[in-house]
């Protein structure tokens, strides 16, 4: 079973940046779709993007232009640049991998992102 390991999370003021790291134990970031999703107190995890095999990016309407991803297949990682960060970006951020863009099946353990006003 593929084992991910996210990496990047920290404090960061109101439009600031962070950049997120997740890399996979097994070859799975050129074959599937591999993405974050994050959870914020109170709420349920929700999708904020992902990359397929063929580089194709997918984006929450909440961080289309802040937040880009990429992909090196040959480290077998998955990077998520976080741009202009605002307070309700504050979360537990997950990195996912699975057979389709905004539904994974297999989780790392998360980071915390915590964006200060």
């Amino acid at each position: 079973q593929v084992q991910l390991v996210e990496s990047g999370g920290g404090l960061v003021q109101a439009g600031g940046s962070l950049r997120l790291s997740c890399a996979a134990s097994l070859r799975i970031v050129g074959i599937y779709y591999t993405g974050w999703f994050r959870q914020a107190p109170g709420q349920e995890r929700e999708f904020v993007a992902s990359i397929s095999w063929s580089g194709t990016a997918s984006y929450a309407d909440p961080v289309k232009g802040r937040f880009t991803i990429s992909r090196d297949n040959a480290k077998n990682t998955v990077t998520l640049q976080m741009n202009s960060l605002k307070p309700e970006d504050t979360a537990v951020y997950y990195c996912g991998t699975g057979g389709r863009p905004d539904y994974f099946s297999s989780w790392g353990q998360g980071t915390q992102v915590t964006v200060s006003s």
